[in-house]
């Protein structure tokens, strides 16, 4: 299947280009020329979740991978479950984060990483990719270790909670970590300055593991097929499924997106954002203005000026999906009482998974609610303590990193430092 940059319609690419590339022309992000319906669903929704997802993928990497490349790749990326859990009365929670470094990201960081090792053949490249809490250590962990590969992520000092930090700046080796002083929006600012600079682009083999490339994205649709599964052997009612995202770069919308446009049945997505509201605002006034980031307790939704939303606003302008996205914002007052009112309900949640959940109960009364629960609560463990009043916790994966030194280098957010730190 061939991909075209949204801001440059001639430009297309390969699958394997795109994933190569990052991104397009004037920072433009690729598409699929087309959205692949299935006309299986229900058989694909009676098989395991690793035969089911190349099924899924299969028609987006044609060309590029064959079945059984793509089966090895699936099966080393996707070797952790995602699993759905009741929570009170017409709402379930989809649980991503039982992989490596407790995170959704893991899906789509080892999917990525996977194919690009594929896709190099042994060639140099650099990752360079911001990160406003969760996906720095997946990339760090999807990629630690491959030869080829120089992994350099960007995130902003002092807004991240510390054991998340300390789960990707503490693996040295080819994993390096730059504790830049400012926002997310500064170090995504960056990312893309860098692309903008073709020298330096070329000079070191640029590449970026945010969820502006498409192969994570892609991985990511994986799991709501999984959720629809499950629900599906629970009896749960398909037909009123209502999909509570926590949106900050919004590619875990995107990918929504497209499994509903491929088939799945879902009936309507709510985009649940912190006080950072630029979406929210934007479906009320049809005004696109971002303001500066706010640092809140869900710290990987504080971004203002999401990267993903044109792949959003394409697929609700051109109908590749109906109008089936609405958003909502939670303050942070809201945040902490929903995580006590989940803990009365016998679920200990952490502030993303809080600002989904309280975004359904504004937006869905009857239908069947899902929400993502996005991290592991310990990685937002003085969070919860504080809030909930009683301890929780490290699962080994956190343990093992809590007592290990921070390995980060401290820049302002400055593209020159940057710069010559890249050419180094």
């Amino acid at each position: 299947m061939k991909f075209y940059n949204l801001k440059e319609n001639q430009e297309q690419v390969s699958f394997a280009q795109a994933v190569k590339q990052g991104l397009g022309k004037n920072q433009g992000l690729f598409f699929p020329e087309h959205v692949p319906a299935l006309d299986n669903i229900d058989e694909l929704l009676a098989m395991p979740l690793v035969e089911r997802s190349v099924h899924v993928l299969a028609p987006f990497v044609e060309g590029d991978l064959d079945k059984d490349e793509l089966a090895e790749i699936v099966t080393k990326a996707f070797n952790f479950p995602a699993q759905i859990q009741s929570v009170g009365e017409q709402r379930s929670v989809l649980e991503l984060f039982h992989g490596p470094t407790l995170a959704f990201k893991d899906f789509g960081a080892r999917f990525m990483a996977q194919c690009l090792q594929k896709f190099t053949n042994g060639q140099k490249i650099t990752i360079l990719t911001a990160t406003s809490g969760d996906t720095g250590a997946a990339v760090a962990h999807a990629f630690h270790g491959l030869d080829n590969i120089r992994v350099v992520i960007l995130y902003p000092k002092g807004k991240i909670s510390l054991l998340q930090e300390k789960m990707f700046t503490t693996l040295g080796g080819n994993i390096e970590t730059i504790a830049v002083d400012g926002s997310f929006d500064d170090c995504q600012a960056l990312v893309k300055q860098s692309f903008d600079d073709k020298a330096l682009a070329q000079a070191i083999g640029l590449n970026s593991a945010n969820s502006i490339n498409i192969s994570r994205l892609l991985a990511q649709v994986c799991y709501y097929f999984e959720a629809v599964a499950q629900l599906k052997r629970q009896n749960s009612p398909l037909d009123e499924i209502v999909f509570s995202v926590p949106s900050g770069n919004f590619g875990n919308l995107t990918a929504g997106l497209f499994a509903k446009a491929m088939g799945l049945p879902v009936k309507r997505f709510v985009a649940a954002t912190n006080a950072n509201d630029t979406v929210p605002r934007y479906l009320a006034s049809g005004e696109w203005s971002p303001k500066p980031t706010v640092a809140t307790i869900s710290n990987a939704m504080d971004v203002s000026n999401p990267n993903n939303w044109p792949r959003v606003e394409h697929m609700l302008k051109s109908g590749i999906v109906d109008e089936c996205v609405s958003s909502i914002s939670v303050d942070e007052e809201q945040t902490q009482s929903t995580m006590l009112q989940l803990n009365k309900l016998g679920y200990i949640s952490e502030p993303h998974a809080a600002v989904a959940y309280k975004a359904l109960a504004h937006c869905a009364d009857n239908e069947f609610g899902v929400f993502l629960g996005t991290a592991h609560p310990a990685k937002f463990k003085e969070v919860v303590e504080s809030t909930l009043g009683q301890p929780i916790a490290l699962p080994k994966e956190l343990a093992d990193c809590a007592g290990e030194t921070i390995l980060s280098v401290d820049m302002g957010a400055d593209f020159d430092a940057l710069r010559a730190y890249l050419l180094k």
